[in-house]
């Protein structure tokens, strides 16, 4: 299925080196006035599905821009094929696509592609996850949380983001600093691969989070889906002390109503 994936993905990857620059002129929203979607996001999709349906038929699919369909096998397919679309669009090189392959609600085979940098971060289970065929591994032993670099990531509705700004205000003065990029799947990787130190973020849906799960978790790294909903990546070590500085924040439980669609 690894190979599968890394057909699938460089399909999509292709279609958006195609379009970067290229002014677009069909750009959708979708929950929000903010959350954009374009006609490279459904053309990515269109070509993840091509190879999936091609190589992988009887599997099901669960796509960010709606494609979808059941399966035989007991694998779903969970792909995002801009990950960072806003990035995209406003020409800001922190983009990526996103394919897992789910057994059981699982992943076991994840790979996000960096077109922008030519980074393909891949992971397969009980193997060490990989950057462009080299291992890698989280930042163990580098920093305690005074000094944890933490990268984060805001929802698209206001009332959303006004909390989570909130949350990232109590946070700031406990850590190193936050850093906000914009693809939740390049955040997990990055973790992954030692360059910040932990990553939260709530109302990832699963597209966001299937595949940078399996890589962090596959290079050293810890991942949970809190109770409130609230994914948390991290060195091993900083894990616990990071859940307890975000619910003293109350950064655990969101405002009534805003719970992602599609978990």
């Amino acid at each position: 299925m690894a190979g599968v994936a890394l057909e699938a993905a460089t399909a999509a990857a292709s279609v958006l080196t195609a379009s970067v620059g290229r002014r677009l002129h069909h750009v959708d929203t979708k929950s929000s006035g903010t959350d954009m979607v374009s006609e490279v996001d459904r053309g990515a999709e269109a070509a993840v599905s091509a190879v999936l349906g091609r190589l992988r038929p009887d599997d099901g699919l669960l796509a960010e821009e709606g494609t979808s369909r059941d399966g035989s096998t007991g694998v779903r397919w969970v792909v995002d094929p801009l990950d960072g679309t806003t990035n995209y669009l406003f020409g800001i090189p922190q983009f990526c696509v996103s394919i897992a392959a789910e057994v059981a609600g699982e992943p076991v085979v994840g790979i996000v592609v960096d077109p922008s940098r030519d980074e393909t971060w891949t992971a397969v289970a009980d193997r060490q996850s990989r950057c462009n065929g080299v291992p890698c591994h989280v930042a163990d032993g580098r920093s305690t949380l005074p000094s944890a670099l933490v990268s984060t990531g805001f929802g698209y509705a206001a009332a959303r983001r006004a909390w989570q700004a909130g949350v990232a205000a109590a946070i700031i003065p406990q850590v190193r600093d936050l850093r906000r990029f914009g693809s939740a799947a390049l955040d997990l990787c990055w973790v992954a691969g030692g360059r910040v130190d932990a990553y939260y973020e709530w109302g990832l849906n699963p597209w966001d989070l299937s595949a940078g799960r399996i890589i962090c978790t596959q290079a050293g790294g810890r991942v949970g889906i809190l109770e409130g909903r609230t994914i948390v990546a991290s060195v091993p070590a900083l894990f616990d002390p990071l859940v307890a500085l975000l619910d003293a924040a109350g950064g655990l439980a969101p405002p009534e109503g805003n719970e992602p669609k599609h978990w």
